[in-house]
């Protein structure tokens, strides 16, 4: 198989896990709180990470603390989140980060590109208000917060990482997430849980927190950065389709209108985006 496509396979293979989280966190919460649900994921994850993290430096400890705090706060809001709305609603409103971060960059943007979000807001709220006009449900409006959040961890990963190890940062973040929900959990550790659980558990850590950090570093050194986030941002697809296909969820008419709206605008303004920050002229080193 060509290198090229074999990366376009990996990205995409990350998109599909991605997706498939939300239903995986909101199955795992069924047996287990939330918070325990949490410090297993960053437990397992910290397990697998440390004998790869060697040599962590002063830089990568002090970054992965901040980022380690932000990461567990969209961890937090989303898997409670999800608790309370479907998954296919949860995959469709997070990816509202798409257009989110580039606010958080303090970029000049073309005006198109607030028309684009302007389209993700009233998507948004067809998502919520899928049933007929009533008040936002708690979960659509967690998953909102996750979003906003989650587009602020993005833009200070942008921000920090620069000329770090992507392997020791990240275990900086799972040892910090670790320690944040080990006290609140401890005592509610799923001992007499079934195979399943565990396997859901295990599925969250290693699949769709290890795995995926490593797949997408990977990838997108292989590949150039307009392709590889074309790809990422299929992850509320697959979101939908598993929720649906494997959740036996559903979308209602104007749930249906408002992911329509929502795969539009984000796609969209994420194409304006990187059509703005390519068209910049870079500077110019000085030798």
């Amino acid at each position: 198989m060509p290198g090229s496509r074999r990366t376009d396979l990996v990205l995409l293979l990350v998109a599909v896990v991605w997706g498939s989280s939300y239903l995986a966190a909101k199955t795992a919460t069924g047996s287990a709180p939330v918070l325990t649900v949490l410090f297993l994921r960053y437990g397992i994850s910290a397990l697998a990470l440390v004998p790869l993290a060697r040599g962590i430096n002063r830089r990568e400890l002090k970054a992965g603390l901040v980022l380690g705090l932000t990461q567990a706060a969209v961890l937090l809001l989303e898997t409670y989140g999800v608790t309370h709305t479907s998954a296919a609603n949860a995959g469709l409103i997070i990816s509202l980060t798409l257009v989110l971060t580039p606010l958080f960059d303090r970029r000049g943007l073309p005006p198109r590109f607030y028309l684009a979000a302007g389209i993700c807001v009233v998507a948004v709220g067809l998502l919520m208000s899928a049933d007929g006009l009533h008040a936002p449900g708690v979960g659509d409006l967690l998953m909102l917060a996750a979003a906003v959040v989650r587009a602020g961890h993005v833009a200070l990963v942008g921000r920090l990482s620069a000329g770090l190890r992507p392997v020791q940062l990240t275990t900086v973040q799972t040892l910090v997430g670790t320690a944040l929900f080990a006290v609140p959990a401890l005592p509610h550790l799923p001992t007499h849980a079934g195979l399943g659980t565990w396997l859901q558990m295990v599925y969250l850590a290693l699949f769709c927190s290890v795995f995926a950090f490593l797949a997408q570093t990977w990838a997108i050194q292989r590949t150039s950065a307009s392709r590889a986030s074309l790809l990422l941002g299929t992850e509320p697809i697959w979101a939908v389709a598993i929720g649906i296909g494997l959740g036996n969820e559903h979308l209602t008419a104007a749930a249906l209108l408002g992911a329509a709206l929502m795969l539009t605008g984000t796609t969209w303004g994420q194409s304006i985006e990187r059509t703005n920050r390519e068209s910049r002229p870079q500077p110019v080193p000085v030798s």
